[in-house]
Parts: C-alpha cells; structure tokens; sequence
C-alpha cells in the first residue's frame, strides 16, 4: 500500500518506537512520586519538556502535555478565556479551522459566546484588514490555525498576532500542521497546540504552549499534574518518544520540506502530462509541501478515495477528524466552492518515507481510475 495520507497520521519513527519502549520498561514509575523510581520518571518527563520548549523558542514551564492536538486546542482556547477579562466574551476564529475548535467555539457560542467566524478568500488565504474590522474591546481570543490540514495554506501567524496585542487580545494558533515541518516561534502567540502522531511519535500524545505571562486558571481547581492544566499521571514513554521524534524533525525540517516540494511538484507535473482535468485548491504562494488538496473533476472524493484504497493507494477526502460526515467539505465550500465542487475534493498527503517511484505509481492508478470513470458516465 502507498501511503499518501500522512496528515492524518504518520508511522512511528524507529527512534520514537525504540525510546518508547525502553522508557516504558525501564522508568516506569509515577512521575509525580517521590521515591527515587519516580524521580528518575520525572527527570524524563522533564528532559522532554525541555526538548518542546526549545524547538518552540519557549521556556520549560510553559509547555503542558496533553493527549493530542485535539485536547491541546480545546485546552488552549480554555486557558486564554479564564485569563482575559470577564467582561469580554467575544471570539474570532476562521470558518477552516479543525473540527475540535469549531465544535468548542460551537458550543461556547450556545453558552453565549459572541462569535465571529473569519472567511478567507478563493484561496482560503484569511485577511489581515478584515480580522482588524472584526477585532472589538470585547473581544477576549483569537484563535487561527497555522496552516490548513485539507489544503496545507499557510497563514502569516506572526503578523496576526501583532495585530492581537497590539489590539490587547489574546492569540492562539493550531500548529499541529507545521510544528517541526517549517519554522513556529512561540513568541508570536499566547498559547498554540501541537501534536505527536503528525510528525512521526506515538499517538495520544499532545502539547500547549501558554505564555506564562497569562494569568490562565486551571479548568478544575485541585489539579495536580501539569502545572495545574491537565489531570492524569503523565505518559512518561508516550512523552519522551514525542519529544525524541520532534527533535529529529525539527533538526530534518529544511531537507524533508525541499524533497515533499520535489515529490509535489512530480505529481502535479505527472498528472498534467496525463491530461488529468483537475484542480490544485489552496494558495499558490503560501503553502505546506507535503500536502496537496485537489478537485479531480466530474468524480466523487469519496468514491475516488475507495477506488484508490483497492488499487493500494491511501488518500483521504479531508481531515480525519470530520470524514464520515455526509456533507461537502467544509473547508472548500468556506472557500466559495460549490456543494459539487466540494464533494470532488480529495487531500494527498506526502511523509518522509514517500518515494519518486511511488507518486509515479500513484499519479498511472489515478490516471486510470478517472479515466476508467469517465468512460462509464459517456455511456
């Protein structure tokens, strides 16, 4: 099987799987134990902490682990909203934004929440005039991801979090996509989330970055772990093969991000020799490599995504998280795209071990597909 659905998850990393296991059999104990077993547990737990805080330009007490991206957006936001102003109880995020911050702003907004949702333009590229208009002394949080899972659209983070402090709102930015793939500095941010399983750790793993100069309030007082943001016994193993995958990525970023460009590029090129009638969806500037979010026309994301599944090739037809929901892509149709047009889309996505010989592959059993297809709907 060729696997081209690497934003959805990644294959655990020699170096994460070897650390994992000998950090679970050898330093097994409670982190939070005082006992010398325990001690050495949390050595770990705090070597590791050091290892996120340093890629992201932050300090050791300023990262919280989590179980994943998911829980670090919906811990984030929460942090950021106990810390702002009680009289405020507005919040802007894009209308693209990852299905775990839009069902918390969702619910939030039936808890009444003021929202404003943050449209992009054909690209899904969101802007900076329009976040300033929608910007109000009542708004307490901001939160616009990094870049897009489904397109890969990079957005110009920093710039925008000038815009917040400048206006005294508090920042926040789902990095999942881009940690350790292009450079996320964390003092453009009041908080940002990041995960494990996207660059090659295990899963249930996650971080949140929270500026320590915001007086954030824990979500249930009384916790212990995690600096008072995250209850449970830290996962020790889980944490310390994240932390070893990060920093191989993170020192590997410059050179993973030219070859997913080279292996971008030999798609888009492929398919176009082969007369293929589709469309490349996102920004043509500011982008992630590694990830292609396409429309081939007349054809269902959904049945191409089978067809491609049979002929040993895993895509997707969107983030993991919100696939199975029988309605057009959320993203594409905040892009403008029609109901049709949003059911085409489908997302490849490149990793580290893809190969030349594989997009070749990939591009001949896609071209057969849709054209195989096409002489059905003729007749």
């Amino acid at each position: 099987m060729i696997y081209l659905d690497n934003a959805a998850t990644t294959p655990i990393s020699d170096i994460a799987l070897e650390t994992y296991v000998h950090v679970a059999k050898h330093y097994f104990g409670n982190p939070n134990s005082h006992h010398d077993i325990g001690s050495e547990a949390k050595q770990l737990l705090d070597a590791s902490r050091r290892t996120i805080a340093t890629i992201l330009g932050a300090e050791q007490d300023e990262i919280v682990f989590t179980s994943g991206g998911s829980e670090s957006n919906q811990l984030a936001i929460k942090a950021l909203l106990s810390a702002s102003d009680e009289s405020k109880d507005h919040i802007i995020a894009t209308d693209t934004e990852h299905s775990s911050i839009r069902n918390f702003i969702n619910k939030i907004e039936r808890q009444g929440y003021k929202v404003s949702r943050l449209r992009g333009d054909e690209h899904g590229m969101t802007s900076f005039s329009e976040l300033e208009k929608l910007i109000t002394p009542d708004t307490a949080v901001v939160s616009i991801q990094h870049a897009n899972s489904e397109t890969g659209v990079i957005h110009d983070v920093e710039k925008m979090g000038k815009v917040c402090r400048q206006r005294g709102v508090l920042f926040h930015s789902d990095c999942v996509q881009t940690f350790c793939k292009v450079g996320v500095n964390a003092k453009w941010f009041d908080a940002l989330s990041v995960s494990s399983h996207k660059i090659y750790g295990p899963k249930g793993v996650g971080a949140v970055y929270l500026n320590k100069k915001v007086d954030a309030k824990p979500d249930v007082p009384g916790t212990s772990q995690e600096f008072g943001f995250k209850a449970g016994t830290q996962d020790v193993p889980g944490i310390a093969a994240f932390a070893a995958a990060a920093k191989q990525l993170n020192t590997d970023k410059e050179r993973q991000f030219l070859e997913a460009e080279e292996l971008r590029s030999l798609m888009i090129k492929g398919l176009q020799q082969n007369e293929i009638d589709f469309t490349l969806e996102g920004s043509p500037k500011n982008y992630l490599p590694n990830i292609l979010g396409m429309r081939f026309h007349g054809m269902e994301g959904q049945f191409l995504m089978l067809e491609c599944s049979q002929a040993g090739v895993a895509i997707s037809t969107g983030s993991a998280c919100q696939v199975g929901e029988d309605k057009p892509n959320r993203t594409l149709k905040a892009m403008g795209r029609t109901d049709e047009e949003a059911r085409e889309f489908v997302r490849l996505s490149l990793g580290k071990n893809n190969t030349k010989e594989e997009i070749d592959l990939t591009i001949q059993k896609i071209s057969a597909i849709l054209k195989r297809h096409l002489q059905k709907v003729k007749f």
